[in-house]
Formats: structure tokens, sequence, C-alpha cells
């Protein structure tokens, strides 16, 4: 007697799988029977992904024909097909909001926000004329609070959120479900990734905060054991998991401690306390993925 696979072949879009999440991602899935249609910006991975045996495409979220011309191939492949899209590609930006050239905030909105949701609106019409579908957006704790020099990825963030809560409610009925994934700290090579966003935008030298960057920069760049909060990738396929196989899926799955402790601080303290912890978490927290703290 054989046993249907949870997945049963349904294709699942998932961006940024070159590694961390959304390569665990795209591993967990394919376990699990799903049809995984892996992403990645460079050549060179999608080249990787196909020789171990992955349906890989080029998708740069900062270019929408690179976004057009993946999910045309795609549906080619499936016959006109989509039943997950899992939005994970980005990067962090770090530095000091004065810091910050208007060409690096508007670089993070491109690949964090205008990129998902050039994507989201792409496949949509084939998850409402199925009537199925499902959208899992990975956020961050940082959707949720804000920590300082990471201004440019908070607001990416933040605006991932209303726009996925709008999203959401605007869905209802259609059977399209949309939900957003929050991790904290997870591994992952997100802070090689923001390090270089760093060296490119920030002026360190000229900037007042110069002092506080160079021990930014000596976490970005630190190696070693991660921190005893950080969780691995696979935490969040969890939630994946559920998201794209409840019937009825979370608007939002936290993942790691930080993340829990944040949101039920932000419900139940005074802002200039919140302020407070938040600005004495900013001290120790870069060493993380979404994003990380996270994609």
């Amino acid at each position: 007697m054989s046993h249907r696979q949870p997945g049963a072949g349904r294709p699942v879009l998932i961006t940024g799988c070159s590694s961390g999440i959304g390569r665990c991602a795209a591993e967990g899935l394919r376990a699990r029977g799903y049809r995984v249609f892996a992403t990645v910006r460079k050549v060179d991975d999608v080249e990787t992904l196909t020789r171990q045996g992955f349906e890989a495409l080029r998708l740069d979220l900062r270019d929408g024909s690179s976004i057009a011309a993946a999910v045309d191939e795609l549906l080619a492949r499936t016959g006109g097909m989509l039943f997950g899209l899992f939005n994970n590609g980005g990067y962090g930006q770090p530095g000091a909001v004065e810091d910050l050239p208007v060409a690096a905030l508007r670089a993070q909105f491109e690949t964090n926000l205008f990129g998902w949701h050039d994507l989201t609106r792409r496949v949509l019409p084939v998850m409402r004329g199925a009537r199925s579908g499902r959208i899992v957006q990975c956020s961050s704790v940082l959707g949720l609070v804000v920590l300082k020099y990471r201004g440019a990825y908070n607001a990416s963030k933040f605006a991932l959120e209303a726009l996925s809560d709008t999203l959401r409610l605007e869905l209802a009925g259609s059977g399209v479900h949309v939900s957003l994934i929050e991790p904290g700290p997870i591994a992952s090579r997100f802070r090689d990734n923001a390090y270089a966003a760093f060296r490119r935008a920030i002026d360190a030298d000229a900037s007042v905060h110069r002092d506080r960057y160079r021990t930014l920069a000596a976490r970005l760049t630190r190696r070693g054991p991660e921190p005893t909060l950080t969780l691995g990738p696979e935490a969040v396929v969890r939630r994946l998991v559920h998201a794209l196989e409840s019937r009825r899926p979370r608007a939002r799955y936290y993942v790691t401690l930080p993340t829990h402790t944040l949101a039920a601080l932000r419900r139940v303290l005074p802002g200039r306390l919140l302020d407070r912890v938040l600005a004495a978490a900013s001290g120790a927290a870069p060493r993380t993925h979404g994003g990380e703290i996270r994609q």
C-alpha cells in the first residue's frame, strides 16, 4: 500500500536558494514530495543546484525581466500550475539612518520588497484561477521591532509586514492564503552579504558613528560557533511546512526565543522602556540572519 507524500508533487517556487534558509527549504520540501523550483541570482548557483537534481532557475529580484522570465519558464514546465511561493531572497544593509545614501535605501527596498511584490503579483492569477495557493513571506523579528544600525532592513521588513497583511485581507475567500514567518537569529551567510553591503554604501570613517561601526564590522566578520540563541534554518522550514500544509495556516509564525521575547515586550512595555531594551539588544545582534536576524 503506497502512502501519498505531503507535497504530492505540487509545485513550489522558492527564492534565495544558494544557501541558508532558502537552500534548506528547497531540500526539505523536495524530501516531502513537492516539486521544488529553486531560484538563485547567479548563473553558477543555477548550475550547482541543477547538478544536485533541483529544477533551478535564475531569478534576480532587482530585475523585472529576470522575474518575468523565471515565472514564464516555471509555468511552461508545470502546465500553468503553481501551488506555493516562498519569498525568501534578500539581504541586510547595515548603517545608521543618517549615513544611509538614498540609493542604498532604494536598493534595499528593490530587493527586499519591490522584487517580492513583482513576483507575487505575477503568480497570483495562477493561484486565483486554481482557487488554491500559499504565499509565505520570510520576514524577520525586525519587522516587529527595530534595532539600531539596521534602519534600511527594519524599514523593508516593516513595509513587507503591512503589504502582506493587506494582501491577506484582500485574498479572503479566494483559496489563497498569506503567511509571514518571523525568524530571529538563524545561522547562514547573511552576515557576509551584510558586511559587503555596508562597505559599498557607508563611509564609515567620515561618520559620527565610526567607533560603533568598527565594533559592528568586527561582529559581522567574526568566525566561530554561533551564539546560544541562534537556530539552524530547519527551524524556519518547519514553520514553512505548516504554512503550506495546514488547512488553516497562521498569519504569523515566530521562530527563535528572541522573536517570541521581543514581540511580547513590544505588546506590554511603554515606548521609552521598550526603546531602552532595543538599544541594549542592538549591541549584541548583528551575528544573525532576514532575515541572520532575519530573512
